[in-house]
C-alpha cells in the first residue's frame, strides 16, 4: 500500500528489527511522540474501553486538521498511542477516515503484542476514527 511518509518510516523501522524484545523497546520509545493528555482531563468520555491498560484519547480538529492527545498507565500502550499520533496528527479528517490499521500489521508491530494489546490498538484506532466522524458531522 502507498502510505504517507510518516507511516512508511515507522513501517520500515519496525521491519528492520528481527528481535521481538528489541521491537517492543522501540515501540515503547514511541511513547515520547504522544502529545500528553493531562491526568486531570481523563474522564469517561475519553477512556479507551476494551484496553487492557488505563488509556485515554482525545481528538480535536483545528484548522481542518486532526490532533490527538493521549495518555496511558503503561508505556507500551503509550507507545502505540505515539504511533497512532504520528499517523493522524496534522492530517485532514478525510485522510484519517481513509486510514486503516493495516500499517501496524505491515510493520509487524501487532504480532509482537499479546492479543489483548493488539485488540487495544485496534480499539484506540477505531476511537480516533469515530471521534473524527463525530466532529465533522
Amino acid at each position: 500500500m502507498n502510505w504517507p511518509a510518516s507511516i512508511q518510516e515507522i513501517i520500515e523501522e519496525f521491519q528492520e528489527i528481527d528481535d521481538q524484545f528489541e521491537r517492543l523497546e522501540v515501540l515503547m520509545d514511541f511513547s515520547s511522540e504522544v502529545d500528553e493528555l493531562p491526568i486531570e482531563d481523563w474522564n469517561e468520555s475519553n477512556l479507551v474501553r476494551g484496553c487492557q491498560s488505563i488509556a485515554h484519547i482525545e481528538v480535536e480538529i483545528r484548522d481542518e486538521t486532526v490532533w490527538m492527545k493521549a495518555a496511558a498507565d503503561a508505556r507500551m500502550v503509550q507507545g502505540l498511542q505515539g504511533i497512532l499520533s504520528i499517523a493522524v496528527n496534522g492530517s485532514t479528517p478525510q485522510s484519517v477516515l481513509e486510514l486503516t490499521p493495516a500499517f501496524a500489521e505491515e510493520a509487524g508491530i501487532l504480532v509482537s503484542l499479546t492479543p489483548s494489546r493488539s485488540n487495544g490498538f485496534r480499539t484506540m484506532f477505531d476511537m480516533v476514527q469515530n471521534s473524527v466522524k463525530e466532529a465533522i458531522q
